[in-house]
């Protein structure tokens, strides 16, 4: 398999087809990526457009000291946040280090959950910060250690590690408000990295 950054290398250079073999290999994770947040398919595949659009836009910014998964990322949540101001009628600065998508005004199914624990999850994940949801999707489902996640969102590692702390706290306590018993909100914070890639199989 030819790697990521020599096909990125040859798809800014005009061959379509290492584009094409790009789009492939990330698409169901930058889908995935956009989904949660927004429950639109639709609106999904748009952002994936416009993801891929601006990496070959920004293709100067990416220097090969970081993997292009973590570029790709990276570009993926510039995406997504432009959307969210995008928006907004008003153009109130957004603070997305306390607001929730649901805050946003979205409001993705939970349907994608198989079980109670996979639907709470979904759920609480959905009523972080959503800089905190980015930080620990990105840990949970596309394993990414700190500082692969600091290169794609320009944070040091450090930083990283206290926000995923901080995020798995309020998830616990998300979890423990939404689950309709105390078994089921202790079974889902027992397993969460369990319960995280079989949500992370679904979508």
């Amino acid at each position: 398999m030819t790697n990521d950054e020599a096909l990125f290398e040859a798809w800014c250079g005009g061959d379509q087809p290492s584009g094409e073999a790009l789009f492939e290999r990330y698409f169901g994770a930058l889908h995935r990526f956009f989904h949660n947040k927004l429950g639109s398919s639709t609106e999904a595949d748009d952002l994936v457009q416009r993801a891929f659009l601006g990496c070959v836009e920004a293709r100067e910014r990416f220097r090969g000291d970081a993997s292009f998964r973590s570029y790709l990322f990276g570009i993926a949540h510039n995406t997504l946040l432009m959307h969210f101001r995008g928006r907004r009628r008003k153009q109130d600065p957004i603070d997305f280090g306390t607001v929730s998508v649901l805050d946003l005004g979205t409001s993705p199914s939970i349907r994608v959950g198989r079980r109670e624990q996979e639907q709470v999850l979904l759920a609480a994940l959905r009523r972080l910060p959503l800089e905190l949801q980015v930080v620990l999707e990105l840990s949970y489902w596309e394993s990414m250690s700190s500082a692969e996640i600091g290169e794609a969102l320009e944070l040091p590692a450090g930083t990283v590690r206290s926000r995923l702390r901080r995020a798995r706290a309020l998830l616990e306590a998300a979890i423990e408000a939404l689950a309709h018993t105390p078994a089921v909100a202790l079974e889902t914070a027992r397993n969460l990295e369990a319960w995280a890639r079989s949500v992370r199989d679904q979508l």
